[in-house]
């Protein structure tokens, strides 16, 4: 007996019983389907969240406010970063590898313009901001540094504020907006970009750092500090640079607890892949258990069947079928049920990936390791549970199976 014939003869022997083949797949097609539903929804939230993070770009050190070091140091000085910080940062006779540093300081007002009122999140920046997240003017132009030291009154601001206040379409360059009832010079238009849950400048205003802190929030320190490596590949050696110049900023004793905390980009990409991925493991084990039950109810139909062809099988000894012809041929039967379940467990998974990846608007991603994973698990299901029932056939005495009643 070759093995197309095996294989027909499996696949003759599951249609004998439509139903119960069915029922017992079910197992199967909803372990492998949970498996490739949570591995797609892994990665693409992986995938999303790697993407929000890449928008400040994976040479961006960030400079916050507050300790990390120890339980009692994390952020507890919120104004412990000044202008003078971001200034020191830019001095390249004192720092090398920075192309670019920008101070940050935000707040909630109200803006209006031609007639319309709508809230946003005003945000004081260095000129240098624009540059450091790759943002690019659309009308008009970016403001300088020569509007940060002369304390201009000036404002950037993204395409949905223009739409919002102005209507789609419009020319706001040159006319005015009144944020928190103070009057300031539209002199440029963000080019739309793709908004995240970290940064959404088409809903944002930029006006220069300096004014937004002594007009607007009256206070001499910024809540953040973002520079840019000019090399990606120096990136770990600009942290200890700028940890050092920082230390001699603040006048930081050896020993002492850090007012300050230094990232960057690429370890929050790494923390955000190992953690995801820990996540998705975690829960493509859990759900990996249905296979498990999967595979138990195809060893009990695999058990059933050999009762119930016991006298098939001594007929098929009594004209010379050999031990090993009957192992394989109940093993392809148990391999050809998990396959096909594993095959429609596999589209099942990838319809519903996209539905709920459509959902909760996050990128669609089907691996091939996960299509791989769909096969391999069914295959090893197959043989696994499908090996003990096809033994107890083989071992089957010819002269008492054909007296099976």
């Amino acid at each position: 007996m070759n093995y197309r014939e095996l294989i027909l003869s499996a696949i003759a022997a599951l249609k004998g019983n439509v139903l119960r083949t069915l029922l017992t797949m079910l197992g199967i097609v909803i372990g492998i389907a949970s498996v490739i539903l949570i591995i797609s929804l892994g990665d693409g939230a992986t995938k999303s969240i790697n993407n929000q993070l890449s928008s400040f770009g994976t040479n961006t050190i960030y400079i916050t406010p507050g300790s990390s070091e120890g339980r009692q140091g994390i952020r507890t000085q919120t104004n412990s970063l000044k202008l003078e910080d971001a200034k020191a940062l830019a001095d390249k006779t004192r720092i090398q590898n920075i192309s670019a540093v920008s101070a940050l300081v935000s707040k909630p007002v109200q803006a209006n313009a031609n007639g319309q009122t709508i809230n946003i999140n005003v945000q004081g920046v260095s000129a240098d901001y624009f540059s450091i997240q790759s943002l690019e003017a659309k009308q008009g132009e970016f403001f300088t540094k020569d509007d940060e030291s002369a304390l201009s009154r000036v404002a950037v601001i993204g395409s949905q504020v223009v739409t919002d206040l102005f209507g789609e379409g419009a020319e706001p360059v040159g006319e005015t907006i009144k944020i928190d009832n103070r009057s300031f010079r539209i002199v440029g238009v963000l080019t739309e970009k793709d908004s995240s849950a970290i940064s959404n400048p088409n809903k944002a205003v930029y006006i220069p750092v300096n004014t937004a802190m002594k007009i607007l929030l009256g206070q001499d320190y910024v809540s953040f500090i973002l520079a840019k490596a000019e090399n990606a590949d120096l990136v770990d050696q600009t942290i200890n640079d700028v940890t050092a110049l920082m230390i001699d900023q603040h006048n930081i004793a050896e020993g002492d607890l850090k007012d300050f905390t230094v990232n960057s980009s690429q370890e929050a990409l790494a923390t955000v892949g190992s953690v995801t991925g820990l996540l998705t493991s975690l829960l493509a084990g859990i759900a990996g258990i249905s296979l498990v039950v999967g595979g138990i109810g195809i060893m009990n139909m695999m058990l059933m069947t050999v009762t119930e062809r016991t006298k098939e099988i001594g007929l098929l000894k009594s004209i010379g079928a050999r031990d090993r012809d009957i192992l394989t041929q109940f093993i392809l039967e148990a391999i050809v049920l998990t396959l096909v379940g594993g095959v429609i467990g596999m589209t099942i998974g990838i319809i519903l990936s996209f539905i709920a990846s459509t959902l909760i608007n996050i990128p669609f991603v089907v691996s091939p390791t996960s299509i791989l994973l769909a096969v391999g698990v069914s295959s090893i299901v197959g043989v696994v549970f499908g090996y003990y029932p096809a033994q107890r056939a083989a071992k089957l005495s010819p002269i008492e199976a054909l007296r099976y009643e």
